[in-house]
Formats: structure tokens, C-alpha cells, sequence
């Protein structure tokens, strides 16, 4: 017991609490009598200390781990999403807290609500909270999602965020593993679970269809998460973007000339016909309207003013990946050149088009 609380970093006295109350209980016994543990309750105390660590209280603990539907891997994919969430929290917390070093180098006032909020339980809700300002089910994009789940009557949405682009007509249960989007989905959203899309808690062929709408790649394991959908649903449909093209990231005006860093952000994301190939898709493109009402990354093509404005920034995961500095360097630049002229010019075309083709790609299998 001694060498198992050395080698996991807790005292042996935790050890003890853990099998005094039936968390953990060692299951074999050395020649001189002491408790040992074999190699599956190493595995299990890996499980509960990694819980531990990431804040979940010993109940909570006790109900993960007895979780007879999950198994080790389901564990470790669960564990995976929820540090990238927290991951994407720190993200937050570091924008915000250079934000507040830049105000105050420039003299400027920060008032005690604001400091709370830069560095307090408020941000994170903050700045999930842009998506019900700006991220809303666009009809145009709408009805090439609702025509590619055909006649479907149970549908899973799985990354649901707040709720868009959920059909209202079909009996739709909702997949979201962060609190924060799952507190923000509105009164009569269909009901929500608190699960990530490597590991879905349901059976095979549970669903009609199951769909997942720009989430993709917030995946800790976008290819597990695809085949758990497969799993789940008789089909499935997906809008996500295509890397696949050579010098895909210069399609987009914004990537091209000022975010050259988006080209990292999906660094390592799997090839659009990869994904195509795990559930068996075709593939559709997304174009996006010049207007178009659901403030994704590339919604404002044509009204460049708009990625000016902090409040449409923050309702794209985009900026805080790329981290602040190139953020301001990127505003900046376009800033000057939509001041110039220079914007206008290099674009000039982009002003007769209805729509544009930025990669976004819709799987339907």
C-alpha cells in the first residue's frame, strides 16, 4: 500500500479512507498479510484519483467508476474531453487576464465587477454566453441539414451546445458535456445530457439518426466520437469543414491575410475524407450567406467590420486557440486596412456574391 500511495502521489492514509468506505479495496493480500492491490485496482484508483483531481466529490467519484456500461477506455475518453474543456477554460482565463494587463498599461480604469469577471466564476459563462447573443440556427443552413436527416423521427444531436439547428419536429435527445452550454439551452430545448461524444451512454441502433453541427473539433477523438455515432443511430449527419484541399486555409480572406495561425488550430484534425470513410458518407457543400444568421467563424465574410467587435470574437472558439496575441495583431491589421481601403480593394470581389464556399462540409451517411 506504502509503494502505491508513493507511486500515485497521495498518502497512505487516503488509501486507507478509500477502502474503508468501499472505493477502492485492495484485493489480494501479500504472503505476510498486508492488503495489495492487483492490477485492475490500480486501475480503478487511477480512474477515481484522476476524477478527484479534476474536482468531482467522492459520491460522484463512486457513481463514475461503478458505471458498469463504461469501461477503461470510455474512462480515459471521458477524462480526455473534460481536461480539454478545462483546457479551453485556462485558454479563456489567459485572454482575459491579458486583456486586463493591457488596460491597465494604458492607464486605464478596471473596476472591481470587472476584475471579478476577468478572472472569476463568471468567465467562462461569459464568454459561452456569446453563443446565445450570435450563435443561432441559420434557415439556410437549416433546411440543407433538415433535408440530409430525410424522414427520421428520433434524432441525437450530439455536441448540442445551446440547441441550434435542432429540428422542433422530431423527438430529439440532446448530448452536450459542458454545464455551461447545457444551463444555456432554452426553456422547452429538448432534454440534455452530460456526456462527451467518445463514449455515448446509449445502445446500438438507439437513434434514427444521429447529427453533430460544427463540433467536430472540439472532440478530444473526433474518429471514436464519429464511430460512436455510427454506433448509436442508423445514420448520420455531420457539418464540419474540409482540410483536405490544398491551400485550404487561404479560401477564407480572414486566414489568408490576418489569422494565418487558424492553419494550427486544426492541427492534427483527421481529413475530411477520412471521416467520410469511418461512417461511410457523401459529402455536401455548406455554402455560407453573405448574411448569414448563425455567427460562426466564417459568417461575417462580407461584413468584415463585424470581427472588430469583441462580443462576435468571443462566440468563436477560433480566438482563444490562437491566443491573444495573434488576435490583436490580426484586428489591428484588419482594422487598418478596412480604415485604407486596402481591405475593399483586395476583396472587391466578394461584394456580388450571395453566398461563398469557405469549406464548410456536411457528411451524411
Amino acid at each position: 500500500m506504502g509503494r502505491v500511495a508513493e507511486l500515485a502521489g497521495v498518502s497512505v492514509r487516503t488509501l486507507h479512507h478509500y477502502d474503508e468506505i468501499g472505493l477502492v479495496r485492495p484485493s489480494t493480500r501479500t504472503p505476510a498479510g498486508y492488503r495489495a492491490y492487483a492490477a485492475h485496482d490500480v486501475e480503478r484508483l487511477r480512474e477515481v484519483l484522476a476524477y478527484r483531481r479534476l474536482g468531482f466529490g467522492l459520491r460522484e467519484v463512486a457513481e463514475l467508476v461503478d458505471d458498469a456500461s463504461t469501461d477503461a477506455v470510455a474512462h480515459l475518453r471521458r477524462l480526455r474531453g473534460l481536461l480539454l474543456e478545462r483546457r479551453d477554460r485556462a485558454h479563456a482565463m489567459v485572454t482575459a487576464i491579458d486583456r486586463e494587463i493591457e488596460a491597465r498599461a494604458k492607464g486605464l480604469t478596471v473596476t472591481p465587477e470587472e476584475q471579478l469577471e476577468l478572472v472569476g466564476a463568471r468567465l467562462y459563462d461569459a464568454i459561452g454566453g456569446a453563443y446565445t447573443a450570435t450563435r443561432r440556427s441559420d434557415p439556410r443552413i437549416a433546411t440543407q441539414i433538415r433535408r440530409a436527416l430525410g424522414d427520421a423521427r428520433t434524432v441525437l444531436n450530439v455536441g448540442a451546445g445551446t440547441g441550434s439547428y435542432e429540428p422542433s419536429d422530431r423527438e430529439v435527445t440532446a448530448v452536450e458535456p459542458s454545464a455551461v452550454m447545457r444551463r444555456q439551452r432554452p426553456a422547452g430545448a429538448a432534454p440534455c445530457v452530460a456526456a462527451t461524444a467518445e463514449s455515448l451512454p446509449f445502445e446500438e441502433r438507439s437513434f434514427d439518426v444521429a447529427m453533430a453541427v460544427s463540433t467536430v473539433h472540439h472532440w478530444g477523438d473526433p474518429m471514436a466520437g464519429l464511430r460512436e455515432m455510427r454506433r448509436v443511430a442508423r445514420r448520420v449527419v455531420v457539418l464540419t469543414f474540409d482540410t483536405d484541399e490544398p491551400g485550404w486555409q487561404d479560401r477564407f480572406w480572414l486566414t489568408r491575410d490576418y489569422l494565418p495561425e487558424f492553419a494550427g488550430v486544426l492541427d492534427g484534425f483527421p481529413s475530411l475524407a477520412g471521416m467520410a470513410d469511418t461512417i461511410g458518407a457523401r459529402t455536401e457543400p455548406v455554402p455560407v450567406p453573405w448574411d448569414c444568421a448563425d455567427g460562426l467563424f466564417e459568417a461575417y465574410w462580407r461584413r468584415p467590420t463585424a470581427y472588430l467587435q469583441e462580443h462576435v470574437r468571443r462566440a468563436s472558439s477560433v480566438w482563444s486557440r490562437v491566443g491573444p496575441e495573434a488576435e490583436r495583431r490580426a484586428v489591428r491589421s484588419l482594422g487598418d486596412d478596412l480604415a485604407s481601403g486596402r481591405w475593399a480593394e483586395r476583396n472587391r470581389g466578394l461584394a456580388q456574391l450571395d453566398s461563398a464556399d469557405l469549406g464548410l462540409r456536411l457528411l451524411v451517411a
